[in-house]
This record gives structure tokens, C-alpha cells and sequence, in this order.
């Protein structure tokens, strides 16, 4: 595949607003040892690119300072030693950022063939929610089947993920949204309680669901005081797992509730994790998950795509909440 020298790329020029977002010409970049190249075809949009644009999320150190953490495309080339896939196949990856571009350079061990059945706009959608999901529920939260699980945000790119896997092996599960439509939406998708947050109470109306018993583990993306009422709603033994903090990182917790219910609190952020780390991820979702998006079991709902170019419309989009599913960035 013959290569250009330069591609389009979408850069960040200083903190603020969807407007510092511009669409640049930048060098392709080389493939180090171990990554593919990656002719991008869409790019999804998430929270943390939101974050980084904002000056809240900065790339880890040695990585692209270009936002987008997850594509679908073709792979262009070659590092060296790189060898699970070859120039020409269809894949998603997820990246550590770099992903608002013509091209991307990545670790291999990232990627994830793409399916003849998956679109590359539904493929862009897939890595970061479904990395992060299947991370944090089942290999941090330990979720198994016959558990009840609550995900706060259903019908973001978290949680209609979310809801689907932990349906799909077994669980039952509520959710919170924040208008009757969406609430309407993530039932739609398997959730088996939906909470309108700005009319109920989650903490209460979980304990009555319950019969006062709580949820197994909750994965919360909201911080602040939603962490008090989470540890209130989870059970004996239950897991509170935290990836973001939209209303605050800190919280007062009374131990004596997480000690008299054997509570664990964790969280994590994979976007710092190694590449063999984000490989064993990817090497479960291809074995667990991949085959439920395949057959159709579970859903890629995609809330609206943009051109690369319209990037800064995507942001403002996704910083109006008004979104249900992924929102994508097509590249031409």
C-alpha cells in the first residue's frame, strides 16, 4: 500500500471549548517495533476526549497529544516484528490517543480484526466502552451471572455497553438515565430498571427494587455525592468500580457501612495501562463479546456521525448530554 507523507489530522489548540478543535496537516506517523499503521475509516467520540480537550486529561507521556481513543480502518504497514495481522486487514483498535486522524500508529496487540458483519462506523464504536466495560465489570467487579448490577449513565457509550454485557452473561440490571426517553432507551436494551435520576432518588428506589438487599457492583462514572448513595445501594460483599469523576473525586465515606458489608472500592483507567495489558482485553473480547455483536445479540446503537472535518460538532453534541449510543467520526 503506497503511503502518503502528510494527513489530515484534528489538533487541539489550547484548552477550552469545541472551537479549539482544528483540522491540520500533520506527518504520517511511522509504526516502532510491535505496531501496525492504521488507515483510519471512523474514529469514535468519548468522555475523556471531552476531558483532554478541556485540559483535564492529558495523554501519557510518549503518546500522541491528538485526541481519539478508539478507530476502525485498514491496516497500512507494518512495524517491525509486528506480524498477527497483515497490510489490507479490517480492523478496530484502541488507542492511546491519535485517533482524530487519516492515520494511526498502534501496538497490535490493540486491535481487534473486524468482523465482515460490523460496519467500520459500528467498529469505531466498539474498543474504548467495551475495553473499559469488560475490564472493569468482570475483571475488576468480578460480575457473574445471577448478580444484579447497576451502571449509572445507560445511554451513554458506557452504558448501553454496559447493559448489554452484563445482560447477555446473566445479570440483572439497573441503570440510571436522565430523562424518561432515555430511560425508555436503556430499557430498550435489556436494562431491567431505568431510574430517571432527575425525578427519583437511585439510592431509594434500589432498595426497594431490592427488598433493602442492593445491587453486586455498580460502575459509576460520576463521583462526587453519587459515591455515598452507591456504597448505600450496594449489598454484602458488594463492588463499587469508579472510571471517571463528572461530579468530583472526592467524597466523604463512613468505613463502618464498607466495613460491617465487606465492600470493595476500586476503579481504574486503562488509557495508562500496558499494551500487553490492553492485548489480554482484547484477546477476551474477541472470545466473549465479539461473537454477541456478530450474531446481533448485542446492539451498537450509534447516536449520529460527523465528518472529521465537524469534530468540534461531535464535542458540542456530546457535551449536551443529548446522545443516545456513540457518537463517530467518519474519515474519508
Amino acid at each position: 500500500m503506497s503511503l502518503p507523507t502528510s494527513m489530515k489530522a484534528v489538533v487541539i489548540a489550547g484548552s477550552g471549548g469545541p472551537d479549539v478543535l482544528s483540522l491540520t496537516d500533520l506527518p504520517v506517523p511511522q509504526p516502532k517495533a510491535g505496531e501496525v499503521l492504521i488507515k483510519v475509516r471512523a474514529a469514535g467520540v468519548n468522555r475523556p476526549d471531552v476531558l483532554q480537550r478541556q485540559g483535564n486529561y492529558p495523554p501519557p507521556k510518549g503518546h500522541s497529544e491528538l485526541p481519539g481513543l478508539e478507530v476502525s480502518g485498514v491496516i497500512a504497514a507494518l512495524g517491525e516484528g509486528a506480524g498477527q495481522f497483515a497490510v489490507g486487514d479490517p480492523v478496530m483498535a484502541l488507542v492511546p490517543g491519535g485517533g482524530y486522524a487519516e492515520f494511526v500508529a498502534v501496538s497490535e496487540l490493540s486491535c481487534i480484526k473486524k468482523p465482515d458483519a460490523i460496519s467500520f462506523t459500528e467498529a469505531a464504536a466498539i474498543p474504548e466502552t467495551f475495553f473499559t466495560v469488560w475490564y472493569n465489570v468482570f475483571d475488576r467487579g468480578h460480575l457473574k451471572a445471577r448478580e444484579k448490577f447497576l451502571v449509572h449513565g445507560g445511554t451513554s457509550g458506557i452504558g448501553v455497553t454496559a447493559i448489554q454485557l452484563a445482560k447477555a452473561f446473566g445479570a440483572t440490571v439497573f441503570t440510571t438515565a436522565g430523562s424518561d426517553e432515555k430511560c425508555e432507551a436503556a430499557r430498550a436494551l435489556g436494562a431491567d430498571v431505568a431510574i430517571n435520576y432527575r425525578t427519583h432518588d437511585f439510592a431509594q428506589v434500589i432498595k426497594s427494587e431490592t427488598a433493602g438487599k442492593g445491587v453486586d457492583v455498580i460502575l459509576d462514572m460520576v463521583g462526587g455525592d453519587y459515591i455515598e448513595k452507591n456504597i448505600r445501594s450496594l449489598g454484602d460483599d458488594g463492588r463499587l468500580v469508579n472510571i471517571a469523576f463528572q461530579k468530583g473525586s472526592t467524597a466523604t465515606v463512613d468505613f463502618i457501612r464498607v466495613m460491617l458489608k465487606r465492600l470493595t472500592l476500586t476503579g481504574s483507567t486503562l488509557r495508562i495501562r500496558t499494551a500487553e495489558v490492553k492485548g489480554e482485553i482484547a484477546r477476551s473480547i474477541e472470545e466473549h463479546a465479539l461473537p454477541l455483536i456478530v450474531s446481533g445479540k448485542i446492539k451498537i446503537p450509534i447516536d449520529s456521525t460527523y465528518p472529521l472535518a465537524r469534530a468540534s460538532e461531535a464535542h458540542a453534541r456530546m457535551e449536551s448530554s443529548a446522545h443516545i449510543g456513540k457518537i463517530v467520526l467518519t474519515v474519508a
